[in-house]
């Protein structure tokens, strides 16, 4: 979904981009790197950071866009499933910007952008522990913007409304229309919006807008 669209849209601009899931991937660039990972294995994401300082001894962005949700009433929601959402959707971004940081302090220079959602501010019902875990993103995000400030790295987040990805597969058309109509714009989000936010926040003039979250469709 987002992460395939972004992948294509930065190396078709000529980035150079490494990105990562759980399986393997098809897509073939010459610019793009692709590792097969947990995010929330601490090892696993150390040993990744650690073959793009020894193969480019730089990191000027970081995306955070990997997530996952479900619509549940919080009383039929199994733990395991809490734990799964919160340990990728906070504990991945947590465990990425850490080991971003310490690439991009040696340059005095970085962009990070993480993902939230508009689930957050809209309260939306069936949706307490996904909804949670991207507050904590943007919590995280503003008080880790304060401590790398002086490192030259920016920290910014977008908040999505609904795109038509694998994440909102099996949310009902209904409960679909029930954000949109939410909105000040009132339709689906699209891939260009994002990489739209994406591109404003990690330009070179950017560097004093930090701590930030735009939601998309005027919510």
């Amino acid at each position: 979904g987002i992460g395939r669209y972004l992948v294509e849209y930065y190396a078709n601009k000529n980035y150079r981009i490494i990105g990562c899931s759980r399986k393997p991937v098809e897509y073939k660039h010459e610019n793009y790197t692709h590792y097969s990972l947990d995010i929330t294995d601490e090892l696993m994401v150390r040993s990744m950071f650690s073959d793009i300082r020894k193969t480019y001894r730089r990191l000027d962005v970081l995306i955070n866009n990997a997530g996952i949700a479900s619509m549940n009433h919080v009383l039929l929601t199994p733990l395991e499933t809490a734990q799964k959402i919160l340990n990728t959707n906070m504990t991945g971004t947590f465990l990425f910007c850490r080991e971003a940081i310490k690439l991009m302090r040696k340059n005095n220079l970085g962009r990070i952008v993480n993902f939230a959602t508009v689930a957050s501010p809209l309260k939306l019902q069936g949706e307490a522990i996904y909804s949670s875990s991207k507050a904590a993103v943007i919590n995280f995000s503003q008080i880790l913007a304060k401590e790398v400030g002086n490192y030259g790295i920016t920290v910014n987040v977008v908040g999505p409304t609904p795109i038509k990805t694998d994440l909102i597969r099996g949310v009902s058309n209904e409960k679909l229309n029930n954000v949109i109509s939410h909105q000040a714009v009132q339709r689906f989000g699209e891939f260009q919006d994002i990489s739209n936010v994406i591109d404003f926040f990690i330009q070179p003039e950017s560097n004093f807008i930090t701590g930030q979250t735009i939601y998309l469709g005027g919510i």
